[in-house]
């Protein structure tokens, strides 16, 4: 099962992940960590991937797709994967499409988590005061700031997968086991 699950910041990507990998055994593939990976294997990709970051440029999808399809091709992703971080452009939906489809792989389900956006923010709080701020991210104004890049980059790939049939929607503003409930009841179809 290739999964992507979309959704804004504090939408509970992040909780939802943690159940999914544990009851399906698939793996969560962040490619911020497969990024960090590839340059400290020193593979092809990761090699590429190394000396753009060390201009300070921002790795190319051309890159980052490679770096995907070498991790697919790892043993502990026989079951399947959620793709976290990635796609977050139309561009780069249609580039993981292409590599899936070279594969003779496919995408199986994405999901977006849909919220309340002003909820979002006493969320954010909610947490922050709960982990007494243990996440630089967890206040209002860096929300606003990430939901501004996500409506501009991210959320222009709903309109894409909805034209493939794929996407399905859950209502993240239930209780999170709620959110997991219904999101196991898409994956199980």
């Amino acid at each position: 099962m290739i999964l992507i699950l979309l959704g804004p910041p504090g939408a509970g990507k992040g909780t939802q992940c943690e159940r999914l990998v544990e009851r399906y055994n698939i793996v969560q593939l962040s490619t911020g960590d497969m990024l960090r990976a590839a340059v400290a294997a020193g593979t092809d990709m990761g090699i590429k991937a190394k000396e753009v970051m060390d201009r300070g440029d921002l790795v190319s999808d051309e890159i980052v797709v490679g770096i995907i399809a070498d991790r697919l091709d790892e043993p502990d992703c026989a079951n399947g994967c959620i793709l976290d971080g990635f796609p977050r452009t139309v561009a780069q939906a249609e580039a993981l499409d292409q590599m899936l489809a070279d594969k003779g792989l496919k995408l199986d389900h994405v999901v977006s988590i849909e919220v309340d956006e002003q909820a979002l923010f006493a969320r954010i709080e909610k947490r922050a005061a709960e982990t007494g701020g243990a996440r630089s991210d967890d206040n209002a104004e860096t929300l606003k700031k990430r939901l501004g890049v996500y409506h501009e980059q991210t959320a222009p790939i709903i309109p894409h997968y909805r034209n493939t049939g794929l996407l399905k929607t859950v209502d993240g503003m239930q209780e999170i086991g709620k959110v997991s409930e219904s999101l196991y009841a898409i994956l199980d179809e």
